[in-house]
């Protein structure tokens, strides 16, 4: 009986002592280590690829935000801000300025085929709203000028960046909203226009947020 309580004892201390290393290593000393490598190494994506303005974080260059005016009356669906840079259609993004408090809410596609009669009719009312919004006096879109990405959202629907081609549709807007001539507005689209990855992966691309941060700076210079 004795020795039966000792055998117990003991291996109840061994478990003990394991949990206590277990716990010591795995949930106190790795996660240490990895993250002061993490911060030391790649401080701005260990903490989310923060963009600052005005000295707040204001977003992450991964997230897409909406600019949207505020909802009005019996409004279901808010109507863009047209003096910023709009992004790819979104789903479930919360709404947003450029003092740029940024929710989200949740993330996904649309998941429509490409037959699917509700995707087609949403895809032609969108490509409407993009020539209609973006036709300004001395400058009008053609459906033609519409990318694809103006009009579908991404996978995830949180898709940050927009392509040139969408960037310098929407200039002669941007600029006619603002007061600001057309070429200090492709400017700042140049200055935000980001290469291929590596020379050859993908397409040349724009941060929205990080253009309409830039857009608020030169807007109050102006």
């Amino acid at each position: 009986m004795n020795n039966s309580l000792k055998n117990t004892a003991r291996l109840l201390g061994a478990g003990l002592r394991a949990l206590l290393m277990l716990t010591l290593v795995t949930g106190v000393i790795y996660p240490l280590v990895i993250t002061g490598i993490a911060q030391g190494l790649f401080s701005d994506k260990a903490n989310g690829s923060e963009i600052t303005a005005d000295g707040k974080v204001v977003g992450s260059s991964l997230i897409g935000q909406s600019y949207n005016l505020p909802l009005k009356k019996g409004q279901e669906t808010p109507e863009p801000d047209l003096k910023w840079f709009q992004g790819r259609p979104q789903n479930g993004l919360g709404s947003n300025s450029v003092n740029t408090q940024y929710k989200l809410i949740l993330s996904g596609a649309t998941n429509r085929s490409a037959d699917n009669e509700e995707l087609i009719q949403w895809v032609k009312d969108a490509k409407a709203a993009v020539v209609k919004d973006n036709s300004v006096p001395g400058h009008r879109v053609e459906p033609s000028d519409v990318p694809a990405e103006a009009v579908t959202s991404s996978g995830s629907g949180l898709d940050p960046d927009i392509s040139r081609d969408y960037a310098d549709l929407q200039v002669h807007r941007v600029a006619e909203r603002n007061g600001l001539s057309v070429s200090q507005v492709r400017k700042l689209v140049d200055e935000h226009t980001e290469g291929r990855t590596l020379g050859f992966i993908g397409e040349p691309r724009v941060n929205v947020l990080e253009l309409n941060i830039a857009l608020k700076g030169l807007v109050a210079k102006s």
